[in-house]
C-alpha cells in the first residue's frame, strides 16, 4: 500500500481497498461518532423492540444523547388514547433497548401523544354573501339613518372589488 498525503478532507489517504468509514466526510463521521447509529439501528427494529400490538401505535421521534445537563433520552409518538398502554410498558421497552444494544443506552423514555385523523387542511372559500349579510343585520340595527346609509355604500363597493 502506498500513503498520499491528501489536505482537502483527511490528513492521509490509503490508496487500494478503504474501511467505509474512511470514505466518509468529517461531518458525517461527527454525527456517527456522536451515536447517530443509535436512532438509526432503534427505527430498524422498532418491532422487535415494541411488540405487534405497541408498533402499531407509536413510532420514535428523536433520541437525544446524554450530556452534563441531562440523560440520554428516547422521544416516541404515540396515538391518542393508547398513552396509558405505553406508560406501563415502559421498563419493559427500556429493558429491551439497553438488552438490545448491550449497554445502558437510553435513560429516559418522553411520550408526546399525537391525533390519527389524517386532516386536509384546506383554504376555506370564504362566501362574501354570508359575510355581507351578517354585517348587514348590524347595520340595519344603527338607528341613524345617515350612517346606515353611508356604511350600505361602502359595503356595495366592497362587493364590486
Amino acid at each position: 500500500m502506498e500513503f498520499k498525503y491528501n489536505t482537502k478532507q483527511r490528513t492521509k489517504t490509503i490508496q487500494g481497498l478503504r474501511s467505509f468509514k474512511d470514505t466518509l466526510p468529517k461531518n458525517i463521521k461527527k454525527i456517527i461518532n456522536k451515536k447517530g447509529h443509535i436512532y438509526s439501528e432503534t427505527l430498524d427494529n422498532w418491532m422487535y423492540i415494541m411488540g405487534d400490538k405497541l408498533f402499531k401505535v407509536c413510532y420514535p421521534k428523536s433520541f437525544k444523547n446524554s450530556n452534563k445537563l441531562g440523560a440520554s433520552c428516547l422521544l416516541i409518538m404515540v396515538k391518542r388514547g393508547h398513552e396509558v398502554d405505553m406508560e406501563y410498558s415502559k421498563k419493559r421497552i427500556l429493558d429491551k433497548m439497553n438488552s438490545y444494544f448491550g449497554y445502558s443506552v437510553v435513560e429516559k423514555l418522553k411520550l408526546v401523544s399525537f391525533d390519527d385523523d389524517q386532516t386536509n387542511f384546506e383554504k376555506t372559500k370564504i362566501n362574501h354573501n354570508a359575510t355581507n349579510s351578517k354585517y348587514m343585520n348590524k347595520i340595519v340595527d344603527i338607528k341613524n339613518d345617515k350612517i346606515k346609509k353611508s356604511l350600505i355604500e361602502l359595503s356595495k363597493l366592497f362587493k364590486q372589488k
